[in-house]
């Protein structure tokens, strides 16, 4: 997963500035390269990553053993419903190619605003959602019942974002990709 994503997560973090001094929170952070790629930029910050996979928790300390060595990456296993993070404490939350598994999509959404601090970002990333025009997406949206996942289009992503309570929202597409890039901000 970690090469496989890393076209879409280079084009959905070049949609946002991420400052050196940032705390960030990367939500499902599976592999853990996108926790390297988000310490690389935060040279100044502090990167913290949450799986609920023991296995992708275990792999993303494995990736990052260098920057976990140096306090500059944090890795714990949790739910995103549930996050084990006192509120208001990050610049920037993260989810790349996980928000369309999670059992209870809008809880997710709140617990990761309670987390934002005011004026942070959250960016949502995927390869895969409703309308996108590629085979993959077509398929998935197919059999996303049978599967758990939750697809939105894009209008529907903007909702869950507004509804959450972010403001600022901007979605960006490469439709014939199927990626999407959904960026909002807390008040």
């Amino acid at each position: 997963m970690n090469s496989r994503h890393s076209k879409v997560t280079d084009w959905g973090l070049g949609q946002v500035r991420i400052e050196t001094y940032y705390t960030i929170l990367d939500v499902g952070c599976g592999g853990g390269r996108t926790l390297s790629k988000l310490a690389e930029v935060a040279a100044q910050g502090k990167v913290y990553g949450v799986d609920y996979s023991e296995e992708s928790v275990a792999a993303s300390k494995r990736t990052n053993a260098h920057w976990i060595a140096t306090d500059r990456v944090e890795v714990r296993q949790s739910s995103v419903s549930q996050l084990p993070i006192p509120g208001d404490m990050f610049d920037l939350v993260t989810a790349v190619e996980t928000h369309f598994w999670w059992s209870d999509l809008p809880s997710g959404m709140r617990e990761i605003f309670r987390v934002l601090k005011r004026g942070g970002q959250l960016v949502v990333i995927a390869e895969i959602y409703k309308g996108a025009n590629t085979t993959v997406a077509k398929l998935a949206e197919k059999h996303a019942s049978r599967t758990g996942m939750t697809l939105l289009d894009i209008d529907e992503h903007r909702a869950l974002f507004a509804d959450t309570g972010l403001s600022n929202i901007q979605i960006f597409e490469e439709r014939d990709k199927g990626w999407m890039c959904g960026i909002g901000r807390k008040p």
